[in-house]
């Protein structure tokens, strides 16, 4: 049975909450800053840097296409993409440095604290080299934009590496031994980066990879000590698990995820909108079950439950997987709602906005996209930084954007 509450009476039991709930995380820090008390969990969205698209590439990317749709073509106005929903700003190019900083940008008016993305490895084999240098250039924009970052690894790249023989069936655990340790020998040590009690918070996804004992004999020969989260699951030695939506499942598992959590040292559950994706209709295969969007209420519901969780980090599932149709981005289908929900949550924070606030970033994506004059992208510079140190009015006024044009 679904309940009667509306989306603003769940903003309100979540508000109320919040109030009661001061949750202290001294420990989840980034390099370089000086610990003290947090009074809210650390929110990080998932992030997907797979998708190619032109002008900014020569050709539309597999995760807008499927090998079935073609942007290109439009329909009511709106490119015909691998999705069921459609990006506000369009379809994008992850290696595209304007909209790397849109996302951002929003992601830190709505109270989102950084990202954690997905990472295919080093080797040159399939889109994994596309993928690396996306996640450079993402990595990049969170330093600049003092936003915080983490890896979820994607594991099963390794059985995919040995079938195309780019490595040794033996070589599984050594190959990943060798990518973390270059992890911590770069990214790791990025001031982003985040730490949990002094260590670098590193995920897998998925269980189609390294198995459980692999995974141990990976942990143990590391150079530096990780604090590893595994999916849905507390591997052996790893400090607890992550949640994530199971539409075979349904919502229960929130439930079940956050019980076993309980007996953790350490989770990480999930929060999302909703799930539904297209690969039945792109021809991927038969699809997965819809975990219903429900007006906005499976987004409240389960980011009501990962608070109430007390964890000092929660993932939001995701920021765009658009082929699942997952995502909290803004869309022609939702706009703004979840990130202006997010801000509701996030309202005892010094760097609280608000919903008008959320369309600032949109507005610099444009100018960024209208010239090429080095001095108007120097000044655009600025207004960003700006935003990131909370002087939205003043961004604003730069922007020529006055309050009574903003919506409310």
């Amino acid at each position: 049975m679904h309940s009667m509450l509306t989306p603003a009476c769940r903003i309100s039991c979540v508000l109320i909450f919040m109030n009661c709930f001061c949750l202290f995380a001294d420990d989840v820090q980034q390099e370089g800053q000086s610990p003290g008390p947090v009074h809210e969990p650390l929110i990080l969205a998932h992030y997907m840097p797979w998708y190619s698209a032109k002008p900014f590439s020569d050709q539309w990317g597999w995760h807008w296409t499927m090998n079935h749709f073609d942007p290109e073509k439009e329909l009511n106005g709106q490119r015909q993409i691998a999705s069921k929903y459609q990006p506000l700003i369009g379809p994008y190019d992850s290696g595209d440095p304007h909209v790397l900083e849109y996302h951002l940008l929003l992601m830190r008016l709505a109270g989102i604290d950084g990202v954690i993305v997905d990472w295919y490895g080093l080797t040159d084999y399939r889109d994994y080299a596309v993928l690396h240098r996306n996640t450079t250039r993402l990595l990049q924009q969170c330093e600049r934009l003092k936003m915080k970052f983490v890896i979820c690894y994607e594991d099963q790249t390794i059985p995919a590496l040995v079938e195309g023989q780019r490595i040794a069936s033996g070589d599984r655990v050594s190959h990943a031994i060798q990518e973390i340790d270059w992890l911590g020998k770069y990214w790791f040590k990025s001031g982003s980066y985040v730490k949990l009690d002094g260590k670098p918070v590193l995920l897998s996804f998925g269980h189609s990879g390294l198995n459980s004992a692999e995974w141990a004999q990976c942990l143990s020969g590391l150079a530096s000590p990780v604090a590893y989260f595994s999916q849905d699951v507390r591997r052996d030695r790893a400090i607890g698990g992550f949640g994530w939506p199971a539409p075979k499942v349904g919502l229960i598992q929130v439930d079940r995820f956050r019980k076993e959590a309980a007996r953790w040292p350490e989770a990480i559950p999930a929060a999302f909108p909703r799930f539904d994706d297209i690969y039945r209709e792109a021809n991927v295969g038969e699809g997965y079950p819809q975990l219903p969007d429900d007006s906005g209420r499976t987004f409240v519901s389960t980011l009501s439950k990962a608070l109430e969780a007390r964890s000092r980090m929660i993932q939001i599932a995701t920021w765009n997987d658009w082929g699942e149709g997952t995502q909290i981005e803004p869309s022609v289908e939702f706009g703004f709602r979840d990130l202006e929900h997010l801000q509701s949550v996030r309202s005892r924070s010094p760097r609280a906005s608000n919903g008008a606030d959320l369309r600032l970033p949109e507005k610099l994506l444009q100018r960024r996209r209208s010239t090429t004059d080095l001095e108007v992208q120097k000044a655009l510079d600025e207004t960003a930084q700006l935003i990131i140190n909370g002087s939205v009015n003043e961004a604003r006024r730069r922007l020529n954007v006055p309050d009574s044009k903003m919506p409310q």
